[in-house]
């Protein structure tokens, strides 16, 4: 499949938006779980964005699987879940230097913003956090489909 493919694809661009809601829904868990460890548990920035990003690989594994490409069963799921995980350790080590170069810039810049303290756990150090990981989760979201969708899911049309 070429990018034109894609484009000119309806079911190709309704699995991209499905690939994206389930994406989204790993957001949620990745930015839920990246919170409570370091919120609670006191886990360093980096290390609670490799294990958030574990916990929402295999979340979004699951759903991708039986709702995104229903019809993508034909391989095991062991050569499946390693090809998906394979991509996704590719997508970690991407998403770690980003988060980690983005970071302390980040919470930088919120100390020298007015203050965006709504609610009083939105410190500069938590946006700053926060703002890093959702850049490096879009970036790898995109690597994350295509690479998928041309290795894990080769076996649809």
């Amino acid at each position: 499949m070429t990018m034109t493919d894609f484009i000119t694809d309806s079911h190709e661009r309704t699995r991209f938006l499905k690939f994206a809601v389930v994406g989204s829904i790993g957001a949620l868990v990745d930015f839920a779980v990246f919170n409570i460890l370091i919120r609670f548990l006191l886990v360093s920035p980096v290390l609670a964005s490799v294990i958030s990003f574990t916990v929402a690989v295999l979340n979004n594994f699951i759903w991708n699987r039986y709702w995104t490409y229903p019809d993508s069963r034909s391989k095991p799921l062991s050569n499946q879940l390693t090809s998906f995980g394979i991509i996704n350790l590719i997508g970690v080590a991407i998403r770690t230097p980003v988060f980690a170069l983005l970071d302390g810039p980040l919470q930088r810049l919120y100390e020298h913003l007015p203050s965006l303290k709504i609610f009083s756990f939105m410190t500069p150090e938590f946006l700053g956090h926060n703002t890093a990981l959702a850049i490096a989760i879009i970036l790898v979201m995109f690597w994350n489909y295509f690479v998928n969708r041309y290795w894990t899911y080769n076996d649809i049309e």
